[in-house]
């Protein structure tokens, strides 16, 4: 199955083709209400941890070594990416960020390692799971 999950600013304008738009930061976005974002979730629980987002900020460690702590991270508690899942099952997904430059965020990252979790979940389904699944056909 083709999951359509893609990402942008938070301060791009809300456009009706957004699916929906999920807030994937620790921060709130400075000088934006709720209602002005159009949000249907702010999901802290798959953000960076906050040392990790500081370190790189702050220059303290490489974008690689920012992308691999974090990869390690969602891989070591899978379970936060199941409610952007539950999203990207229903239809198009668009995660948001506050950062500058979304390509060189955690949001590339988290893209692809939802995409590996719904392929796994989905060859997962298509395995037979009963004994008369194993009977020749007649």
């Amino acid at each position: 199955m083709s999951y359509d999950i893609v990402f942008k600013r938070i301060y791009s304008p809300h456009t009706e083709d957004d699916g929906a738009r999920v807030l994937v930061d620790r921060l709130w976005p400075r000088g934006k209400s709720r209602a002005a974002l159009a949000l249907d979730e702010w999901y802290r629980d798959a953000s960076p941890a906050p040392a990790l987002r500081r370190d790189y900020h702050r220059h303290a460690i490489s974008e690689n070594d920012f992308r691999e702590h974090y990869r390690k991270s969602l891989r070591a508690e899978p379970e936060v990416l199941v409610p952007l899942m539950r999203y990207a099952r229903q239809g198009k997904l668009t995660l948001l960020t506050a950062a500058r430059d979304p390509e060189h965020s955690h949001l590339p990252v988290l893209r692809k390692m939802l995409l590996e979790a719904l392929r796994q979940e989905d060859d997962a389904d298509s395995e037979c799971a009963s004994p008369p699944c194993f009977l020749p056909p007649s």
